[in-house]
C-alpha cells in the first residue's frame, strides 16, 4: 500500500481531531503575538542602514558616542506669509520660551533666532531623554505651542523636530492603514462572498489570513533580533499575509467544495484537497519563499528585513492552509456552505461548462500567431516608459502636504534651509589630532560658506566625541533632497573632504545624510540588481523543470513573468514620474520611483505568478496527457482552472490597490505596481500570451518529456501538437467499462476490507485507481489482459491537480 503524502496525512489528522488542531493553531498565534510583544522590536539603526560612503560615515558617528538630543523647533512665521512684525514676534516668542520652560519635559529652550527673509523666528528647544520615543513625549509642547498661537491673533505657530514629525507621520500612517483595513476587509469578504455564494465560506480565508498576519508579526519581531527590522515590514506582512492567506485558502476551499459536489464525504474531500491543492500550496509556497530569499543577495540590510517579514507571513500562511483550514472544513463539515447567498449561490454551483472563456480563448486558440504578436506587443508598449525609469530613495519631498507637520516642515526649511536638507560629514582621526581635524574641517566650512550651493542663514557646528577622536558637522543646502542642485552639491562636498583632510595622518572621512544615502542606495542596488535577478531566474527554471520535466515550459514561464513585471514597471513609471495621475491617486509627483520598489516587486511578482502559472500549465498538461490535441489541451486546462485562477486574481488585485490610496508614495507605488502586474498577468497572459504561445509551439512544449496521444502510458506521439489524433477519454475506453464494472462489485465490499477508512458510494471509483492496485488478486486478474493502468507518480504534475 503506497504510503500517503503528508500533506494528506496532516489534513486527516486536523480534520479527525478538529478541536485539538483549532485549539493548537490559536495557541501558536496568541504565543507568537506574546513573544513578538514581550520581546520588542529591534529597529534598523542609521549606522546600520546606510551603505557605500553614506554607510561608513554612518559608522564614523555612531563609534562616536554622540549623545543624542530630541529637539524641537517652534516656528513662528505670518497667518498672511508675508514678512513678521517684529515686535509682535518677539512677544510671541518670549510667550513661547516661558511656557516650555514650565514643562517638565523640556530640558532647555533658546534664544530667538531670526531668517535671513525677515519672515519667520525659530525658537530652539531641546526636550529631556533619548530619541526613541520621543513621539510619545512631545504632546504637551504641541499644547503649549497651540496655546501660544491661540494667544497670538495673526501669526502661525507651528512646531517642527524629533518628536512631533514622527507623531505627525505615524498618525497619518495609522489612520491610513486603519482605512485600508475597513476597505480590505469588505471588498475581499465581498470577492469571496461571489466566488462561493455563502458566508461561512468566504469568512474562512479572511479570517485565516488575518490570524497568519497576526502570528507573522509577532515571529518578525522576534526575528528583528537577529536581522534588525525596518519600520515598513509590518505594512508587507499586512499585505503579503492577506494576499497569499487568501489565495492558498481559496485553492484548498474550491477543490474541497469540487469533491464533496461529486458526492464524497467531508473528510474524503479533505483528503482529495490535501493531496492535490494542499501540494500546490507547498509548491507554490515554498517557490514564494526561496524567490524572497533572493533579497538577501542585494546585500542590504532593508532588503534583509523586507525578505524576512515576507519569508515569515508566507511560511505561516503554508502552515495554516495544511492544519487549520483540514481542522475547520472538518469541524464544519457541510455547513461551510450555509448561510447560502440564494443569487450568488445558484451561480457558485452552476453545472456545465463555461461560456465566456471559450468565447475568451478563440482569438489565441483560431490565430495563435497573430494573437501572440499583437498580445506581446501591447505588452511591450506597456513596458517602454520602464526604459526612463528613473530610481530615488523616499524623502521628505514625497510625503502628502495634506499632512500639517509637512506643511510646517515646508516652511521651515524656506526660512532657514540649513533646517532642511543636510550633508553630515564625520571624520575619525586617531588620539592626538584633534587640533588638525578641526582645523581642516573649518576650512572645509569657510570654502563651503563661499559657495552658493551651500546654506549660509546659519553657521555650521562642529561636534567632538569625549575621546576627541570623532568629529561631526551639518552642511546644509537649500534644495530639496530629490532635487539635481542638491545631488550636485553632495559631489562637490565629497570631492572637498578628502582635499581638506589630506594633511591629517590615518583620517577616516565620509559624507552622509539623506541625499547621500539616497544615491548610495541607487547605486548599490544596481551593481546588486543582476545577482538578485539572475538567482530568481535560474530558481524559477530550475522549479518548474523538476515540476514539468520541460525546457519549454521552464523557458516560457520566464519569457512570460519577465514581460508582465517589465509591464508593471512601465506603468510606475508611466503614473508616478509623470504628473497627469496626481489628481487621480492623490500624490505629488517627484518625477521618480522608489529605488527599492522595482527590485523588491520583481521578487514577490515572479514567486505569485508561479501559483497561477504552475497551477494552469498542470491543467493543460493533465488534458494532455488524456490524449487531447495541444489546442483542446490548452482550451479545457485553462477552462478549467479560470475559475480559481481569477478569483484569486480578484482578491490580489483587490488588496494591492488599496494600498495605492494610502499617504506615502512608496506605499502608492507598492500597491499600483503590484496591482498592475497581477491584472495583466491574469488578463494578458493567461487569456492570450499563454494559450497563443503553447499552441505555436504544440507538441514541443513537453519537450524532452513526451505526452502519450492515447493515455499516460500509450505509445508517444510523433506528429505535431494540432495533428495529434483526439483519443477517446479513459470513461469512453472498452476497457473501462470493464474495469468500472469490477470496481463497482468491489465497492460493495466491507469498508475495512478496501483499506479505506469508510464505504464509498460507487460512483467514486474514477478517482480511486489506488484502491484498484490494492484489490485481491482474484479482482485483478480479469483486467491484467488489457493494458495496464497509470501508476499514480508523484513526480508528474497532473498528480498534484
Amino acid at each position: 500500500m503506497r504510503k500517503k503524502p503528508a500533506t494528506v496525512r496532516i489534513a486527516r489528522w486536523s480534520a479527525t481531531h478538529s478541536w485539538t488542531a483549532i485549539g493548537l493553531w490559536i495557541a501558536f498565534v496568541v504565543l507568537c503575538l506574546f513573544l513578538g510583544g514581550a520581546a520588542g522590536t529591534n529597529k534598523i539603526s542609521d549606522d546600520e542602514s546606510g551603505v557605500r560612503e553614506s554607510g561608513r560615515a554612518g559608522k564614523i558617528v555612531a563609534s562616536g558616542d554622540f549623545t543624542e538630543k530630541a529637539e524641537e523647533n517652534v516656528l513662528i512665521t505670518a497667518e498672511s506669509g508675508g514678512a513678521l512684525d517684529k515686535q509682535t514676534a518677539q512677544k510671541a516668542a518670549a510667550d513661547v520660551q516661558r511656557r516650555m520652560k514650565a514643562l517638565d519635559g523640556v530640558e532647555s529652550v533658546g534664544d530667538p533666532v531670526p531668517a535671513p527673509n525677515g519672515k519667520a523666528l525659530l525658537v530652539p528647544v531641546v526636550m529631556k531623554g533619548d530619541t526613541e520615543n520621543a513621539d510619545t513625549r512631545v504632546q504637551p509642547l504641541l499644547d503649549a505651542s497651540a496655546a501660544a498661537e491661540k494667544d497670538s491673533a495673526g501669526l502661525r505657530i507651528e512646531q517642527v523636530g524629533t518628536g512631533s514629525t514622527a507623531k505627525g507621520l505615524s498618525e497619518t500612517l495609522g489612520e491610513d492603514f486603519k482605512k485600508a483595513e475597513l476597505i480590505s476587509l469588505p471588498l475581499t469578504l465581498l470577492i469571496l462572498l461571489v466566488v462561493f455564494g455563502a458566508i461561512i465560506a468566504a469568512g474562512v480565508p479572511v479570517l485565516l489570513a488575518m490570524s497568519c498576519v497576526g502570528a507573522a508579526i509577532g515571529l518578525s519581531t522576534l526575528a528583528s533580533h537577529v536581522l534588525p527590522e525596518t519600520s515598513a515590514v509590518t505594512n508587507v506582512i499586512l499585505l503579503m499575509g492577506m494576499a497569499v492567506g487568501v489565495d492558498y485558502s481559496l485553492f484548498y476551499l474550491k477543490r474541497e467544495r469540487e469533491e464533496r459536489k461529486k458526492g464524497k464525504s467531508h473528510i474524503d474531500a479533505i483528503e482529495i484537497a490535501a493531496e492535490t491543492s494542499g501540494h500546490t500550496v507547498v509548491v507554490s509556497g515554498t517557490t514564494v519563499i526561496v524567490a524572497m530569499a533572493g533579497l538577501y543577495l542585494a546585500n542590504e540590510p532593508t532588503f534583509a528585513s523586507l525578505a524576512t517579514g515576507s519569508i515569515i507571513v508566507v511560511a505561516v500562511a503554508v502552515l495554516a492552509s495544511l492544519t487549520v483550514l483540514p481542522a475547520l472544513l472538518g469541524k464544519l463539515g457541510n455547513w461551510v456552505d450555509r448561510p447560502k447567498v440564494p443569487f450568488l449561490w445558484r451561480l457558485t454551483m452552476r453545472s456545465g461548462d463555461s461560456r465566456v472563456w471559450p468565447v475568451l480563448l478563440k482569438p489565441a486558440l483560431s490565430k495563435p500567431w497573430l494573437t501572440l504578436i499583437v498580445s506581446v506587443g501591447a505588452m511591450v508598449l506597456l513596458a517602454l516608459p520602464a526604459l526612463d525609469m528613473k530610481l530615488k530613495q523616499p524623502g521628505s519631498d514625497d510625503l502628502s502636504r495634506d499632512i500639517a507637520v509637512v506643511r510646517a516642515m515646508d516652511r521651515l526649511t524656506d526660512a532657514f534651509p540649513s533646517e532642511g536638507t543636510v550633508h553630515q560629514v564625520a571624520v575619525r582621526v586617531p588620539a592626538g589630532e584633534a587640533a588638525q581635524a578641526k582645523t581642516a574641517l573649518n576650512k572645509l566650512l569657510d570654502r563651503a560658506d563661499k559657495d552658493e550651493r551651500f546654506a549660509h542663514d546659519q553657521k555650521p557646528t562642529i561636534k567632538e566625541s569625549e575621546n576627541h577622536r570623532v568629529f561631526t558637522v551639518n552642511v546644509g543646502t537649500p534644495y530639496q533632497p530629490k532635487s539635481d542642485e542638491a545631488k550636485e552639491s553632495l559631489d562637490v562636498l565629497r570631492a572637498w573632504l578628502p582635499q581638506a583632510m589630506a594633511d591629517v595622518p590615518e583620517a577616516e572621512h565620509g559624507v552622509g545624510g539623506k541625499v547621500a544615502q539616497g544615491v548610495d542606495f541607487t547605486d548599490h542596488l544596481q551593481e546588486r540588481m543582476p545577482w538578485v535577478v539572475g538567482f530568481v531566474l535560474l530558481l524559477t527554471f530550475f522549479t518548474m523543470m523538476l515540476i514539468f520535466r520541460s525546457l519549454a515550459v521552464a523557458v516560457s514561464a520566464i519569457l512570460l513573468n519577465l514581460l508582465s513585471a517589465a509591464a508593471s514597471f512601465g506603468v510606475l513609471a508611466a503614473v508616478f514620474q509623470h504628473t497627469w495621475a496626481e489628481s487621480l491617486l492623490d500624490f505629488h509627483s517627484t518625477g521618480a520611483v522608489v529605488s527599492w520598489l522595482p527590485l523588491f516587486l520583481f521578487v514577490v511578482l515572479f514567486g505569485l505568478s508561479m501559483d497561477y502559472h504552475v497551477f494552469v500549465v498542470s491543467r493543460i498538461r493533465e488534458a494532455a496527457l488524456q490524449g487531447t490535441s495541444i489546442k483542446e489541451a490548452v482550451r479545457e486546462g485553462i477552462t478549467k482552472s479560470a475559475g480559481v485562477v481569477t478569483s484569486a486574481a480578484i482578491v490580489m488585485v483587490g488588496v494591492f490597490a488599496i494600498f495605492g490610496t494610502l499617504s506615502m508614495v512608496e506605499f502608492k507605488q507598492l500597491g499600483v505596481g503590484l496591482a498592475a502586474a497581477i491584472l495583466l498577468d491574469a488578463v494578458v497572459i493567461r487569456i492570450f500570451v499563454l494559450p497563443a504561445l503553447m499552441t505555436v509551439i504544440g507538441k514541443w512544449n513537453w519537450w524532452p518529456g513526451r505526452v502519450s496521444s492515447a493515455g499516460r502510458h500509450g505509445p508517444t506521439s510523433t506528429g505535431s501538437g494540432d495533428d495529434l489524433p483526439g483519443q477517446p477519454q479513459a470513461q469512453q475506453q472498452p476497457q473501462y467499462a470493464q474495469f468500472a464494472a469490477q470496481q463497482q462489485g468491489y465497492q460493495q465490499r466491507p469498508a475495512q476490507q478496501q483499506g479505506y477508512p469508510q464505504q464509498q458510494p460507487s460512483h467514486q471509483q474514477g478517482y480511486q485507481q489506488q484502491g484498484y492496485q490494492q484489490q485481491p488478486e482474484h479482482y485483478q486478474q480479469p483486467y491484467q489482459q488489457q493494458p495496464p493502468l497509470p501508476q499514480r507518480d508523484s513526480s508528474r504534475p497532473d498528480y498534484y491537480q
